[in-house]
């Protein structure tokens, strides 16, 4: 909290529409009514597993449970429905907080009862009933963090038993049992048969698909990237085979992210800049400041250590439009972080709100009349000259450049 928060105290004289301090701070409050009358034993709906980074082999593996039985609990798994619905940052962090993480630690490739339990909740379809043994209440916190939505308190986990028959789809059922099909190629089925990216990373993060001896837990926010990466590649190699796309930009966004996308009638090139506008999360100062990452015809062999996983995620939004349009183009990515996303809720914010952004297509005749309405628009919605960023761009360069023909 800086001075001019405590002059302000919730009077909103940054200019933002809400106080975020305060709207994490009720955030707390909602967690901490929900947990007190909690019992170290109870039976709730395992929505999801989550796995851990920290301590690489030996990795926590959390079980995630809301506080009380709900018809609608599947929502608290659904970043696509989120996204339709317009959920605000504070709805996302009240529901999410509500999660309990009941975790337990494991070696990347043991096997024990526990993991078999997980295992199962990630197949499901909708939630599973589970009764959950911990070994004391949990403690009162909120969890956010950059790439991954928002948990409520943790909790050591004792003993773990499903209560009922899970339902399974015969689909993820078949992939899970071939001990032959690379994880690849699983995840890359199982999309094709309309699977989200949120389902497919929560099975490859626990160890359910690839080839049998290989198998292992993975990070949650690893196996995010990975799933995003595996379908864009696949969508990659398809579209290089398409015509050149007309000069075309999307505009839109969703919670505080609006992106600006460009498609340029060359072959397939791939730019993100993210810039973090003045007042924006992680961004003390009063200037822009921004991150890159860029891809050439051939791909990238290095992982996007600049823009991380939004760079992935961003990607796969765009590469689902191109498909669909049967085009191929030359593409730079403009994401501006705005005050308005005062709290990190995961790279699933970027992967819709690019998709949000998309739906949006404005025709150019020529490059250059895009450009110009590019900066146009920036100026106007965000007073910035885009200018400052479009001189350090790899893209626009490569234009520069005199062809083979």
């Amino acid at each position: 909290m800086d001075v001019q928060c405590i002059k302000c105290k919730g009077r909103l004289f940054c200019g933002r529409s809400f106080c975020p301090i305060k709207a994490k701070q009720e955030a707390k409050f909602h967690v901490k009514e929900k947990i007190a009358n909690l019992k170290k034993d109870f039976l709730g709906d395992g929505v999801s597993c989550f796995v851990g980074h920290f301590g690489y082999p030996n990795l926590n593996v959390g079980i995630l449970t809301p506080t009380e039985k709900r018809e609608d609990s599947w929502l608290y798994e659904a970043p696509k429905y989120w996204s339709k619905e317009n959920f605000g940052v504070s709805e996302v962090i009240n529901l999410r907080s509500d999660l309990i993480n009941s975790k337990f630690k494991v070696n990347i490739k043991q096997q024990n009862k526990l993991i078999d339990l997980s295992k199962e909740i990630a197949m499901a379809s909708k939630p599973a009933d589970v009764e959950i043994n911990l070994k004391k209440k949990p403690d009162f916190k909120v969890n956010t963090l950059s790439d991954i939505a928002p948990t409520g308190p943790n909790a050591i986990l004792e003993n773990a038993k499903l209560v009922s028959n899970t339902k399974i789809d015969t689909r993820v059922e078949k992939a899970v049992d071939d001990n032959d099909l690379k994880a690849a190629d699983a995840v890359n089925s199982l999309y094709q048969k309309g699977f989200d990216e949120n389902f497919l990373s929560r099975m490859l993060s626990i160890g359910n698909l690839g080839i049998g001896f290989e198998r292992k837990i993975v990070p949650t926010r690893w196996s995010i990237t990975a799933t995003d990466d595996i379908i864009g590649k696949n969508f990659i190699s398809e579209i290089k085979q398409f015509e050149k796309s007309a000069p075309t930009a999307y505009f839109g966004g969703y919670l505080g992210n609006y992106y600006l996308i460009m498609v340029f009638p060359e072959i397939w090139q791939y730019e993100l800049f993210e810039m973090y506008m003045p007042k924006a999360s992680w961004n003390v100062s009063e200037q822009v400041q921004y991150s890159t990452d860029y891809e050439s015809y051939s791909g990238r062999k290095a992982y996007a250590s600049e823009t991380v996983g939004g760079y992935y995620t961003v990607r796969l939004a765009v590469l689902e439009k191109m498909k669909e349009r049967k085009k191929q183009g030359t593409i730079l990515a403009l994401r501006f972080i705005t005050g308005d996303y005062f709290c990190p809720l995961g790279v699933w914010v970027t992967r819709e709100a690019a998709r949000k952004a998309m739906q949006n297509p404005i025709e150019f005749e020529t490059k250059e009349l895009m450009l110009n309405y590019a900066r146009m628009l920036i100026k106007k919605k965000f007073n910035f000259d885009i200018d400052l960023i479009l001189k350090n761009s790899r893209v626009l360069d490569s234009f520069k450049q005199r062809k083979l023909f």
